[in-house]
């Protein structure tokens, strides 16, 4: 992990150079009077003088060269996905230094902590926004007719109440869903697949362990489950961000057994 946390030194080569702007001149008025004849005007090359090259970028002369600067911009873009944007370049490269050199500021275990902590308080902050937004959505959607709210926060519609056993936490299931984010945003479906899905109520969202166990099979129900009962302040895949409540359009087709 220190390696891992030193590596970010990588970033400090990505630096862009920008070339310097060129300005176009403005043609040249013709006198009143045309003259005979007229020779094409030639333009005349911006000066140097007084200005530096930009710098080279980083000769990679060999495979150790390309594959440490490889690991450098791997390391670097995951953090840039999770939103790090505090990192003091100084003491990533004093980290790097003090690992090679065997006298390191903190044990593994320190680092560890650390970098987990940082990244929890980092995620929990981006997911304020759609946390507050679910929070606000939900308050006004148990207020619909139909819509059932449980203590733990799930809320589920009855679309077609069907007259089958209910699963219990040990069964496997095949349904057919449709998952969208709160403003409709489609995000997963089944049912635009075209083919059922089987999985187990132990690996799935919390919100869908509880709700497919009150469902009788042969029902379709509508459920609404906020963020602690989904995803938390962790993304999944594109388009679901931390914090977001879900709604599902679940039909229990059958339990396997």
């Amino acid at each position: 992990m220190l390696l891992a946390t030193g590596c970010l030194f990588a970033t400090l080569l990505i630096a862009q150079t920008k070339k310097p702007a060129t300005t176009a001149t403005k043609p040249a008025t013709s006198v009143k009077k045309p003259a005979p004849a007229k020779k094409p005007a030639t333009t005349s090359k911006p000066s140097t003088a007084g200005k530096t090259a930009a710098p080279a970028a980083p000769a990679l002369k060999s495979s150790a060269d390309s594959f440490s600067y490889a690991i450098g911009l791997s390391i670097a873009s995951f953090y840039k996905a999770q939103g790090v944007k505090e990192i003091d370049n100084n003491l990533v490269m004093k980290a790097l230094n003090d690992a090679k050199n065997n006298k390191p500021l903190m044990t593994e275990a320190q680092v560890n902590n650390c970098i987990v902590n940082y990244m929890q308080a980092a995620r929990s902050e981006k997911a304020a926004g759609n946390k507050k937004a679910g929070e606000a959505f939900l308050a006004e959607n148990k207020k619909k007719p139909g819509v059932v709210a449980l203590p733990s926060g799930l809320q589920y519609q009855v679309i077609k109440e069907g007259t089958g056993p209910r699963p219990t936490i040990d069964d496997q299931v095949k349904v057919h869903y449709r998952g969208t984010l709160i403003d409709g945003t489609e995000f997963d479906s089944s049912i635009g697949r075209g083919e059922p899905i089987t999985l187990s109520l132990k690996n799935v969202i919390p919100g869908w362990t509880e709700a497919l166990q009150l469902m009788p099979t042969g029902s379709k129900w509508k459920l609404f489950i906020p963020s602690n009962l989904a995803y938390g302040d962790n993304p999944a895949g594109p388009v679901i961000k931390e914090g977001s409540t879900l709604i599902f359009d679940v039909e229990l087709l059958e339990i396997i057994k």
